[in-house]
C-alpha cells in the first residue's frame, strides 16, 4: 500500500491543500479533469432531466450547479434568481457555495465572480471540492475513510489478482487491470479476466470502460488514450472514477451482508442464552464476595505496635494483590458479558436483558463501589495509623538525636563561659577572645532553632500521645533551663570582655602614644649624647666660636626636653595607675616600644653630665685656637714684610745689570756690596723659619692673614742669592773678556747702547731679529756668515733667558770673533 499521511482524511475537507491548482497548467491534466468532472456531474444532472456540455461556461448562471448540490445531496437549496444579469448570476453561485460551505468545507481563492467569469481553473477545483464532498469523503472502509478509504477498498478487492497492484491513483491504473479486477470481483460474468494482458492496456481500459457503463450505469469519463498517453494520469480523474465504482457496488455488497446475517440468527439467540445463565451466576458470586468483604475493610480497630500495624497492611495487601484481582476480572467479565449481551439482542431486534433483582450492572457496581469505598478508606486508615505511628518512632528517635547533639554541643560551655581568662589576656589577645566569643555567640543563634525544635517535637509528642512523653518532658526542661543559664553567662562574658577590651584600647593608646614620643626623644638623646662625646677638629677661632654658639642653642633646649621627658614619664605613670585602679594584670611590656622609663632616665642623667664637659673642651679648644691665632698673625706680619723685601731686591738686581754705569770693575764693586747687604738679611729669614716651627707644631695648615708660605720665602730667598751672584759671575766673565780681546771703555759702552737701544721692552733679552738688527748697527754684515748663522740659532735658542748680562755677552763675544 502506498505511504499516505495521517491528516490525509482531514484534508479533503480543505481542498484548497489537496487540489494543486498549479497541475491544470498541465493540458493533459486540465483535459482529463474536464472529461472526468463532466461526466461525473452529467451522471447526477441526468437524475433532473438535463446535463452539461461545458463545464466551464455551463455553471456560469449558478442554476445547473445549484441544481447538481440539490440532486446529489438531496437538500433543497434556496431559491435561485431568474434573472440574466451578472448579479443575478453572482448572487445563484454564492448560494452554492455558501451551501457547500455549510456542509463544512473550506473554499480558499474560489469566488463566484471567477465561476461567473468563467474561469476554468477555479470550476474544476469547485467541482473537485464538491466531489471530495459527496462522492469520496464518506466513503469508509476499516476506520479509514475518503482518499485512503477508498485506496483500502480497492486493494482489498484487487488483492487476489496477479499483475495488478493498486498503490495510488495515477500509474497503479494505466495498464486498465485494476479497472477490470474491480468489475470481476463483484461482477465475475462480465470480464473474463484470464484472458487479459497486462501489456495491452488500451483493451484493458476500453473493456473496463465499456462495461461499466453498459451494465454497471457508470457514465464514461475518461479515454483509454487520455491514460495510456500520459505519463502520470491525473489523480483526480482517476479519483472520481474509482468512487462510482465503489459506489456501484456498495449496494450489493450490502444485500450480501443482510443474508449472511440471517444464517447467525439461531446461532446468536444460543449464544444469548448461555450468556444470560452466565451473568446470573457471576453476579451471585461477587455479589457474595462483596458482602463478606465489606465487614473486613471496616474494621477499624487500631494497634498500638508497629508490628501489629504493618501486619494488618501486609493482609490488606495480600487482599489486593491475591483476592481482589480475580473479582475484578470477573466483574469485568461480568459487565463484558452484560453488554455483548444486549448488544447482541439490540442487534437481533430481541428485548434487552433483565437480571434478577438485585443483579443488575448497577446493582453490582454500587455493591462494587461501596466495596471500593470502604477499601478506600480502609487503606487511608492503615496508612494513617502507620503514619501515626511512624510519625511518632521518627519524632521520638529525632528527639533523641538532636537532644543528644545539644547536650554534646553544650557540654564544657558553661565552664568556658565562666572563665576569667581575660584578666591577663593582652589587647591582641582580648580581641581574639572577642572574636571567638562572637563566633560562639553566631554558633549559639544557630543552635537557637535546634533547641526550639526539639521542644516543638516534644509538644507534638505529647499531642499526639507518646507513651515515653514524661521523660521526654523532663529532658525538654533541662535542656531549656541549660538555654537560658548559656544565654545569661554569654552575655555577662561579652561585657566583661569588652570593658577589658575598652580598658587595654586605652592602654594601649597610651603605649602607643609613649612608643610615638619615646622614640624620638631617645634618638635625641642618643644623638645628643653622640654629639656631646664626638671628637671635634678645628683649625680657626671662627669654627670653635660656631661650636660654642651650637652647644649653647643645644643647652637652650634643654629645658623644653625635660618637659618632654616628664610628659613621656607621665604617660607611663598614667598607664600604672589604670592597670592599679581597674586590677589590670600588666605582666606583658609595652609592645609599641622597647624603651623604659629606666633607660630614659639614665640616658637624661648621662646628657646632663656630658654638658659641662663639653662646655670645657670646647672652652680648652677657644684658647687654643686664640693662640694658633697669635701664632698666624705672628708668622703673617713677618711673611708680609720678608716676601715684598725678596721681590723688591730681584727687581733691583735686574735693574743694575741693565742700567750699569762706569767700568766694570765699579760695577761688579757695587754687586758685591749689594750682595753682602742681602746675607745680612739672613737673621730675618732665620726668625721667620722658627715662627713658621712653631705653626707646624701647632699644626696651622692655613694663614688668612698673608698669602705667603714659608715655601714660597724659602724658593724666593734661594733665587735672591742666585740671581746676585749669576750677575757677579757674568760682569767677572766680561772683565776677562775685555782684558784678553783689548776691548776699550768707549766700546763697551757703544755697545751696552745699541743692545739698550734694542731692547725696547727692557726685558734685558734680544729676540733674532733684533739681534741682527743690533749686530748691524755696530756695522757688522751678518750676511750668510756660517758664524753669524750659527750664533743667531744660539740667540734663538737662549730668547728666553732672563739674564741681561748674559745676552749682552753673547753680543760681545760675537764681536770678538770678528
Amino acid at each position: 500500500m502506498d505511504h499516505y499521511d495521517s491528516h490525509h482524511t482531514n484534508d479533503y475537507m480543505q481542498p484548497e491543500d489537496d487540489w494543486d491548482r498549479d497541475l491544470l497548467l498541465d493540458p493533459a491534466w486540465e483535459k482529463q479533469q474536464r472529461k472526468t468532472f463532466t461526466a461525473w456531474c452529467n451522471s447526477h444532472l441526468r437524475k433532473a432531466g438535463t446535463q452539461i456540455e461545458n463545464i466551464d461556461e455551463d455553471f456560469r448562471d449558478g442554476l445547473k450547479l445549484m441544481l447538481l448540490l440539490e440532486v446529489i445531496s438531496g437538500e433543497r437549496l434556496p431559491k435561485p434568481e431568474r434573472g440574466k444579469m451578472r448579479v443575478h448570476r453572482i448572487s445563484n453561485v454564492n448560494k452554492a457555495l455558501d451551501f457547500i460551505a455549510s456542509k463544512g468545507v473550506k473554499l480558499v481563492s474560489i469566488g463566484a465572480e471567477e465561476i461567473v467569469d468563467g474561469n476554468a481553473k477555479m470550476t474544476l477545483g469547485m467541482i473537485w471540492t464538491i466531489i471530495l464532498r459527496f462522492a469520496i469523503q464518506d466513503i469508509s472502509v476499516e476506520e479509514t475513510s475518503a482518499k485512503e478509504g477508498l485506496l483500502l477498498w480497492c486493494q482489498r478487492k484487487t488483492a487476489p489478482y496477479k499483475n495488478v497492484n493498486i498503490q495510488n491513483f495515477h500509474i497503479s491504473w494505466k495498464d486498465g487491470l485494476g479497472f477490470c479486477a474491480l468489475i470481476h470481483r463483484h461482477r465475475p460474468e462480465l470480464i473474463d479476466y484470464g484472458k487479459l494482458r497486462k501489456d495491452d492496456p488500451y483493451t484493458n481500459l476500453n473493456t473496463a470502460f465499456d462495461v461499466a457503463e453498459r451494465f454497471l450505469d457508470i457514465p464514461k469519463m475518461l479515454d483509454a488514450e487520455d491514460i495510456v498517453g500520459t505519463a502520470r494520469p491525473d489523480e483526480k480523474a482517476i479519483m472520481t472514477y474509482v468512487s462510482s465504482f465503489y459506489h456501484a457496488f456498495s449496494g450489493a455488497q450490502k444485500a450480501e451482508t443482510a443474508a449472511n446475517r440471517i444464517c447467525k440468527v439461531l446461532a446468536v439467540n444460543q449464544e444469548n442464552e448461555q450468556l444470560m445463565e452466565d451473568y446470573e451466576r457471576l453476579a451471585s458470586d461477587l455479589l457474595e464476595w462483596i458482602r463478606r468483604t465489606i465487614p473486613w475493610l471496616e474494621n477499624r480497630a487500631p494497634e498500638n505496635t508497629m508490628q501489629a500495624m504493618q501486619q494488618k497492611l501486609e493482609d490488606f495487601r495480600d487482599y489486593r494483590r491475591l483476592h481482589k484481582p480475580p473479582k475484578v476480572q470477573e466483574k469485568c467479565q461480568l459487565e463484558i458479558n452484560f453488554n455483548t449481551l444486549q448488544t447482541k439482542l439490540r442487534l437481533s431486534n430481541r428485548p434487552a436483558f433483565m437480571p434478577s433483582e438485585g443483579k443488575m450492572v448497577s446493582d453490582i457496581n454500587n455493591a462494587w463501589g461501596g466495596l471500593e469505598q470502604a477499601e478506600k478508606g480502609y487503606e487511608e486508615w492503615l496508612l494513617n495509623e502507620i503514619r501515626r505511628l511512624e510519625r511518632l518512632d521518627h519524632l521520638a528517635e529525632k528527639f533523641r538525636q538532636k537532644a543528644s547533639i545539644h547536650e554534646s554541643w553544650t557540654d564544657g560551655k558553661e565552664s568556658m563561659l565562666q572563665k576569667r581568662d581575660y584578666e591577663t589576656a593582652s589587647l591582641s589577645e582580648i580581641k581574639a577572645l572577642l572574636k571567638k566569643h562572637e563566633a560562639f555567640e553566631s554558633d549559639l543563634a544557630a543552635h537557637q532553632d535546634r533547641v526550639e525544635q526539639i521542644a516543638a517535637i516534644a509538644q507534638e509528642l505529647n499531642e499526639l500521645d507518646y507513651y515515653d512523653s514524661p521523660s521526654v518532658n523532663a529532658r525538654c526542661q533541662k535542656i531549656c533551663d541549660q538555654w537560658d543559664n548559656l544565654g545569661v553567662l554569654t552575655q555577662k562574658r561579652r561585657e566583661a570582655l569588652e570593658k577589658t577590651e575598652k580598658l587595654l584600647e586605652t592602654i594601649d593608646q597610651l603605649y602607643l602614644e609613649y612608643a610615638k614620643r619615646a622614640a624620638p626623644f631617645n634618638n635625641w638623646m642618643e644623638g645628643a649624647m653622640e654629639d656631646l662625646q664626638d671628637t671635634f677638629i678645628v683649625h680657626t677661632i671662627e669654627e670653635i666660636q660656631g661650636l660654642s654658639m651650637a652647644h649653647e642653642q643645644f643647652k637652650a633646649t634643654l629645658p623644653e626636653a625635660d618637659k618632654e621627658r616628664q610628659a613621656i614619664l607621665g604617660i607611663h605613670n598614667e598607664v600604672m595607675k589604670i592597670a592599679q585602679t581597674y586590677h589590670v594584670n600588666m605582666s606583658g611590656t609595652n609592645p609599641y616600644s622597647t624603651i623604659s622609663t629606666q633607660e630614659i632616665n639614665s640616658k637624661w642623667d648621662r646628657v646632663r653630665q656630658l654638658v659641662p664637659k663639653r662646655d670645657q673642651a670646647l672652652m680648652e679648644e677657644h684658647a687654643r685656637q686664640q693662640q694658633n691665632e697669635r701664632l698666624r698673625k705672628q708668622f703673617a706680619a713677618q711673611a708680609n714684610v720678608i716676601g715684598p723685601w725678596i721681590q723688591t731686591k730681584m727687581q733691583e738686581i735686574g735693574r743694575i745689570a741693565i742700567e750699569m754705569h762706569g767700568t766694570l770693575e765699579d760695577q761688579i764693586n757695587h754687586l758685591r756690596q749689594y750682595e753682602k747687604n742681602i746675607v745680612n738679611y739672613k737673621p730675618k729669614i732665620d726668625q721667620l723659619e722658627s715662627d713658621h716651627q712653631q705653626i707646624q707644631e701647632a699644626l696651622i695648615f692655613d694663614n688668612k692673614h698673608t698669602n705667603y708660605t714659608m715655601e714660597h720665602i724659602r724658593v724666593g730667598w734661594e733665587q735672591l742669592l742666585t740671581t746676585i751672584a749669576r750677575t757677579i759671575n757674568e760682569v767677572e766673565n766680561q772683565i776677562l773678556t775685555r782684558d784678553a780681546k783689548g776691548i776699550s771703555q768707549e766700546q763697551m759702552n757703544e755697545f751696552r747702547n745699541s743692545f739698550n737701544h734694542f731692547d725696547r721692552e727692557h726685558s734685558g733679552t734680544l729676540g733674532p731679529e733684533e739681534f741682527k738688527a743690533c749686530l748691524i748697527s755696530l756695522g757688522y754684515d751678518i750676511g750668510n756668515d756660517p758664524q753669524v748663522l750659527k750664533l743667531s740659532c744660539v740667540v734663538m735658542m737662549n730668547n728666553t733667558v732672563h739674564s741681561l748680562s748674559r745676552n749682552f755677552g753673547l753680543v760681545l763675544g760675537f764681536l770678538i770673533l770678528k
